[in-house]
């Protein structure tokens, strides 16, 4: 069995994307002690997948791709004294203030004054939903689609299905179109799009995508590969049959706090424990996420220090 070793800072970041990068800066900048810690082996959460316009513009000035946010944001927290840990999972935080950590073949447990937690969301699958059917290939939620499309550069169909109209959704369904694909349509249960107005001008009305209001997915067809979905429509009570080789998701995020599960009793968290970035809600923009990470990382260091001078 391998041996743990040790660590202590005041800060404990968990997630190196927007809001975690932001905090993890903010609070070493003032003097405090800080770890930073990720799961993935590059910073940016899923901001190096973003590659579509859209960030920047309320915190810098100018608009720019998640990969170059990213980049930006990065450069300023290596500036500062904080510690990254990248490809590093934490695996538990425990009551007593420590936390489990492993990464690249070592176990360590981190004591800390302070965690944040900035893991980010989950996405909701389609088989959160009742839908019958068989199990194939082709069905991906709209951040997979997107992550295997632009980090790993693979192909996930030709014509293409989508389910819920989120941005991610609304920005996959242009990346489709801008790679040469077909979407054959967007159902949405509701009775208007999801999204920011933004999207739905660059995103639908420019690529002229088909949308299915009051409309849902209710059954699956194919094996092993997907050849094309039942979509019900509420609003006329009929069902329509639509070919497809590909059934992208976009039903909503949920944020991720799965590692504070342990942790809440009937008066709440712990007060030394945080949320921040899309692991506390979800943002509608990476500005919003980071300017949120810096402030509770100015405010955590200045409780830290007990007033002195930061």
């Amino acid at each position: 069995m391998s041996s743990i070793g040790t660590r202590t800072t005041d800060i404990l970041v968990i997630g190196c994307g927007a809001a975690g990068m932001a905090a993890a800066a903010a609070a070493a900048s003032c003097g405090a002690r800080v770890i930073l810690a990720d799961d993935r082996d590059r910073p940016g959460g899923i901001l190096p997948q973003c590659v579509h316009s859209g960030f920047g513009l309320g915190r810098y000035g100018n608009e720019m791709t998640g990969p170059e946010y990213s980049e930006k944001e990065f450069s300023r927290f290596e500036k500062t004294s904080a510690v990254y840990l990248p490809g590093t999972r934490v695996l538990e935080i425990r009551p007593d203030r420590t936390a489990l950590a492993a990464g690249y073949g070592e176990i360590t447990e981190v004591s800390f004054s302070e965690c944040v937690i900035a893991a980010g969301c989950t996405e909701k699958p389609l088989w959160s939903l009742p839908v019958p059917g068989t199990r194939p290939e082709g069905i991906y939620t709209a951040g997979e689609a997107q992550e295997l499309i632009e980090l790993g550069g693979r192909d996930v169909g030709k014509r293409i299905f989508i389910l819920g109209s989120g941005d991610i959704g609304q920005i996959m369904a242009r990346r489709f179109c801008q790679l040469g694909k077909t979407v054959a349509g967007m159902a949405e249960s509701g009775d208007h799009l999801g999204g920011m107005k933004r999207n739905q001008e660059e995103c639908i009305k420019a690529f002229d995508i088909p949308v299915m209001l009051h409309s849902t997915v209710t059954r699956i067809h194919g094996y092993p590969c997907l050849e094309g979905v039942t979509v019900h429509h509420s609003d006329t009570g009929k069902d329509e049959y639509v070919e497809c080789d590909t059934l992208i998701t976009a039903l909503g995020l949920l944020p991720d706090r799965s590692l504070a599960e342990g942790l809440v009793k009937e008066d709440g968290y712990p007060g030394w424990l945080h949320f921040c970035g899309n692991a506390d809600y979800v943002h509608e923009i990476a500005d919003g996420a980071s300017a949120q990470g810096e402030k509770l990382g100015h405010e955590l260091a200045r409780k830290l220090m007990h007033g002195k001078e930061v």
